[in-house]
């Protein structure tokens, strides 16, 4: 049974569930052109905000040399960030569905905020003051921007969110290439002040610029040349497979409905244990790489492969899970980026310069994929409208994975080496598949399976 509801621009439809879709508005109506602008500046402003993450391992000796700093300091700040800057998904997004926090504003105090943690790890040589200023006050403007960006494009792309949440998703790893290269090659005690105070200022007004045009749709929207009750008649062939593999929630949970269904604590566990995969791997390749005497070339080459086949994986991962379904691809990347912890140990043990670069490239590809699939997975099971808040608590699992695979990562390698610490890396990521088999969409029914007929007919021709 359906039931409609008109207004001047749009006709609220309900399908048999209940769930009500928005439609009639094109992306034109509301924002006054494509809505592939929203794909476009969230894309260029996680770029902007990569080099937080996937570039400070390559800048952590300039700063341990010019700061007095040891090389468990650098990496406790490193972890500080990680805790707040996934820390503030949930309450940033429980601020910005109540009405008090526009993705607009979200995105400019995110700009504001990450270029103190730049000035403060330039100009202050107190560990205590580079955690405040790098470790909380850049986590929070990293994650308020990584958080409205990755909601942003879900929301304008409900059909296919997949391929376009994994493109934008993508930015946040190898935006940090060029920022890689400076750190390692343009980076020492004589400019380290300069380069990173134009960083700052580089991120500043970047993610400024594309904040500033950053606006929601409706709830309920639905883009209006697919039809939300026949999905399966789309003209849109790319949209009608992705409806088919991924199907859309059947209704619009509030967060506490969706924390009773068991499948947000499942998603938080899988996630806590493979970001603490992948930050370990982030924090430690390079370190690894100069310990088995590589060089700085090998070094940065593993950490530039890493952080390109990172953001490249996540676009190819989430294309790919629109055509062969979510939960799949995410069970698949589970699984790549803990074998290749071990084929990393395996490598490094052997000294084998380009085998080390093989696993780099593949641990890159599965270090990252898992993130737009757990941020498509949100929606897909729970719906848009309470998105924002939802994914946050989902992602704060890297409230405790940015602990364990930074800082504890680094007591793991003092007291075990590399070889236990890259094991018990490998054993995590392959529990997280495990957990991630039991993941299923809250209230649509499994599908049927039919017997075969313990009793056949037969027939005899006479």
């Amino acid at each position: 049974m359906t039931t409609t509801t008109n207004s001047t621009n749009y006709t609220e439809v309900t399908d048999k569930r209940g769930r009500v879709y928005r439609v009639g508005e094109s992306d034109r109506d509301i924002l006054g052109h494509s809505r592939s602008l929203m794909v476009v500046l969230p894309w260029v402003a996680m770029m902007a905000i990569s080099v937080f993450e996937y570039a400070y391992g390559s800048a952590e000796d300039t700063l341990s040399t010019a700061h007095g700093w040891t090389s468990s300091n650098t990496f406790w700040i490193l972890s500080v960030w990680v805790f707040f800057q996934a820390g503030v998904a949930f309450p940033a997004g429980r601020l910005r569905e109540k009405g008090i926090l526009s993705a607009r504003t979200a995105m400019l105090i995110g700009a504001g905020l990450a270029l103190v943690g730049f000035l403060a790890i330039s100009h202050l040589h107190s560990v205590f003051g580079a955690i405040i200023g790098f470790g909380v006050f850049g986590g929070i403007g990293a994650g308020l921007v990584y958080a409205t960006c990755i909601n942003m494009v879900g929301k304008w792309y409900p059909e296919k969110r997949g391929a376009r949440t994994g493109f934008v998703n993508g930015g946040f790893a190898y935006g940090s290439l060029p920022f890689i290269i400076i750190f390692n090659y343009a980076f020492d005690t004589s400019n380290y002040q300069e380069v990173l105070d134009l960083i700052g200022v580089f991120i500043l007004v970047a993610i400024g610029a594309c904040g500033f045009f950053f606006k929601d749709p409706p709830k309920n929207w639905w883009p209006e040349h697919v039809d939300p009750l026949k999905p399966a008649k789309a003209g849109d062939t790319s949209a009608r497979l992705a409806l088919e593999k991924n199907p859309p929630a059947v209704r619009q949970f509030s967060p506490m409905e969706a924390v009773r269904t068991g499948m947000i604590p499942l998603m938080w566990v899988c996630l806590a244990f493979i970001s603490g995969v992948s930050i370990f791997g982030i924090s430690f390749e390079v370190p690894f790489a100069k310990d088995l005497g590589f060089g700085p070339l090998m070094a940065s080459l593993s950490a530039g492969i890493l952080a390109v086949v990172n953001g490249v994986g996540r676009a190819v991962v989430g294309w790919f899970s629109d055509l062969l379904g979510r939960k799949q691809a995410l069970i698949a990347v589970l699984i790549i980026e803990a074998f290749a912890q071990f084929g990393t140990l395996l490598a490094g043990n052997a000294h084998n310069e380009a085998l080390f670069l093989v696993f780099a490239f593949i641990s890159g590809f599965g270090g990252g994929a898992f993130y737009p699939m757990f941020a498509s997975l949100v929606p897909d099971y729970f719906g848009e409208n309470h998105n924002a808040t939802n994914y946050g608590m989902v992602y704060s699992a890297k409230l405790v994975s940015g602990l364990f695979g930074g800082g504890l990562g680094a007591i793991v390698i003092g007291a075990w080496d590399y070889t236990g610490a890259y094991t018990l890396a490998g054993i995590m990521g392959l529990v997280s598949a495990v957990l991630a088999l039991g993941l299923r969409q809250p209230g649509r029914p499994k599908p049927k399976k039919i017997e075969p007929n313990p009793y056949p007919i037969s027939r005899e021709i006479m």
